[in-house]
């Protein structure tokens, strides 16, 4: 609920007035619960499904301003990446049937290259169509010709811990210095073309305006998911790995309340993004974060553990779930496996008894059981297919080859 609001809050905010619209801040979340209940799910699907530039940071893998390592800065930074690359793929779809258009005459152009009489007509027409339907048909795709590409330049990456930002220009600089040269190579039209539309498309987009767009959508539409943030709330002081952990907190003050951050493509407003944090809080709780964070994170969500019935609706329902994705690994070898609603009951029961007797990981756990139930069918299908190429996974196959595991509770400690 808490999600989905914050996310139809931003649709209404760009539906205000302009003078209120840069006040209405996001409501950031954070969210509390144990390991596989979801919560790094929750953030990504709805980023699919708004097609928001998103990403996904761990919080123990930044450390303080001024020791090595990755500062909190560089999130920003990847979201800018991230929200140009979504944009150029865009642009790129909108301009690959010009670009392909474009390829197609360059094909024909080696193929039959044109002719014209002392007026300047066109005198080889007729050749010149007959070869095009048959580049649309398809049938000279095997046919070798030249053409000339841009040989790949070597990447440089400069590595600069906590000035990332200042040496990242740099890395331009050297790419500059190296400019891309034009080799001539022999291949096959189909694998001509997906070198050209790829050539064509870049001249055809505009670079300007796709990174004028992007940081418009890192601004107004990003959304940043910090995990394991209980990592960094954790009081200790033994020093080492540790010593910069109330500084990382400190860091991502100004980050989450709004500020400016510096990137090679110009700077980025951090107010309107929405950070989304998230932690299980075993050995911490949100209150042993700087009181400052906790203002900043102002909507609490507490996620429960998941229950039998949970599973059951994880093995069912979503378009994703494992089960469908092991039908359609299975379907690869030309059988069909179905599960049966009492089958799917008996895992889901499982799972959330092995959860609660050995360590609860959440719907992780479904990955364990489905390895462990259809390890031998996997293995052996190749060579043993069954009747009618048809599988099914009943209540008592689930049993028979997890119940052994189950009952053992060395078994189940170790291998579940």
């Amino acid at each position: 609920k808490s999600v989905a609001i914050a996310i139809r809050n931003r649709w209404r905010r760009m539906k205000t007035p302009p003078d209120i619209r840069k006040e209405i801040v996001p409501n950031n979340i954070l969210m509390i619960g144990p390991t596989g209940v979801g919560k790094t799910e929750i953030a990504r699907r709805l980023a699919t499904i708004i097609n928001a530039p998103f990403i996904k940071v761990e919080a123990t893998k930044f450390t303080e301003v001024g020791y090595v390592g990755r500062d909190v800065e560089s999130i920003i930074r990847d979201l800018l990446k991230h929200a140009i690359s979504l944009v150029r793929s865009e642009h790129s779809e909108k301009a690959r049937k010009k670009a392909e258009e474009n390829v197609e005459n360059i094909i024909l152009d080696i193929l039959v290259p044109p002719a014209y009489d002392s007026e300047g007509n066109l005198i080889n027409e007729g050749t010149r169509e007959l070869f095009r339907e048959k580049l649309q048909k398809g049938s000279l795709e095997d046919r070798e010709i030249e053409i000339q590409i841009y040989e790949k330049s070597p990447q440089v990456q400069v590595v600069g811990g906590s000035f990332a930002s200042e040496l990242e220009g740099i890395e331009d600089i050297f790419q500059q210095m190296m400019p891309r040269k034009k080799t001539t190579k022999k291949m096959k039209i189909k694998d001509a073309r997906k070198h050209l539309i790829e050539e064509e498309i870049d001249k055809l987009i505009d670079k300007d305006k796709i990174i004028e767009e992007a940081i418009y959508r890192t601004e107004n539409l990003g959304i940043v998911f910090i995990d394991e943030i209980d990592k960094i709330a954790i009081k200790d002081e033994r020093g080492g790995s540790m010593v910069s952990r109330e500084g990382v907190q400190r860091d991502l003050l100004p980050l989450i309340e709004g500020t400016i951050v510096n990137t090679k493509y110009g700077p980025i407003k951090t107010d309107h993004i929405l950070f989304i944090a998230a932690g299980a809080f075993h050995l911490a709780t949100p209150s042993d974060l700087v009181p400052e964070l906790q203002g900043r994170l102002p909507i609490r969500v507490q996620l429960n553990s998941l229950t039998e019935e949970d599973f059951y609706y994880i093995l069912k329902y979503p378009e994703n779930a494992i089960t469908k994705q092991y039908t359609a690994l299975i379907k690869t070898e030309g059988v069909d496996l179905t599960f049966t609603d009492e089958a799917l009951k008996e895992i889901a029961k499982i799972a959330y008894n092995v959860n609660q007797s050995v360590e609860n990981i959440g719907a992780r756990r479904l990955y364990t059981l489905m390895v462990n139930l259809l390890e031998d069918i996997l293995l052996e299908l190749p060579e043993n297919k069954p009747e009618n190429n048809q599988l099914i996974i009943t209540k008592e196959f689930v049993l028979e080859k997890l119940n052994k595991l189950v009952q053992n509770e060395d078994l189940s400690r170790y291998i579940l």
